[in-house]
């Protein structure tokens, strides 16, 4: 498919009302509003087109950009392109999802999202903190560097009650993720869940709340999953 293609099939997936469902979650114009399930329905026809891919980000389309992470290759993908797509990431749904798919499956991942956690912009330093959360969960624990993810871990419990809003919900996902996907740093993880306790998230004017991060872990455990990986970041 062409990338003109695409946007003529996203134009007619598109609904007001997932529209403002979309907005009320922090999207603006452009785009359709198409449901995440009718954008992998397209996924599956394209596979991974990685040239597409960087077309629809840059139409500055919603729908277009989530669509290009989901077709992107990350072993294609260069720092540069990475670079351009946190900058362009202007709500959690990209910053948070898409560009910590690509960035977290290429070979920059860790070196990009140690350099945005520390960005003061607030969807990069959130791109930051989800891409090396979307590592853990797919990176065997002897590729990862254990101590570096303690610090981690202690600086959330410094820094998380006056980061920005969506880098709280990101620090607690990290949180999260160390728990469920780093057995040998579980206990750390819980700890430092009970310490920042439930992490209040301004989430607009929605119902959506933030997991608990202690009894998120909990569950994993009560389940049995705790260290199981995934094979791909995206979900």
């Amino acid at each position: 498919m062409t990338a003109t293609e695409v946007m003529a099939q996203l134009k007619k997936l598109g609904s007001e009302q997932t529209k403002k469902t979309l907005m009320k979650h922090g999207a603006k114009e452009p785009f359709f509003g198409v449901k995440v399930g009718d954008l992998k329905v397209l996924q599956k026809k394209i596979k991974t087109d990685h040239a597409l891919a960087l077309e629809l980000y840059d139409t500055g389309n919603s729908d277009a950009m989530y669509l290009a992470g989901l077709i992107a290759d990350p072993a294609a993908v260069t720092k540069a392109q990475l670079q351009k797509w946190v900058k362009a990431a202007y709500w959690y749904m990209l910053s948070g999802f898409t560009v910590p798919w690509v960035a977290s499956e290429s070979p920059f991942g860790r070196e990009l999202a140690l350099d945005w956690i520390d960005s003061d912009d607030e969807q990069t330093a959130n791109a930051g903190w989800s891409t090396y959360g979307c590592l853990l969960s797919i990176k065997p624990d002897a590729e990862l560097d254990l101590p570096e993810i303690e610090k981690l871990l202690k600086r959330i419990t410094a820094e998380i009650g006056s980061a920005a809003n969506r880098v709280r919900s990101a620090m607690n996902a990290f949180v999260i993720a160390v728990g469920g996907y780093v057995a040998p740093l579980t206990a750390k993880a819980k700890a430092t869940a009970k310490t920042i306790g439930v992490v209040e998230v301004d989430m607009g004017d929605t119902s959506c709340k933030v997991p608990d991060a202690t009894a998120y872990i909990a569950k994993i455990e009560q389940m049995g999953r705790v260290g199981k990986k995934r094979k791909h970041a995206a979900c």
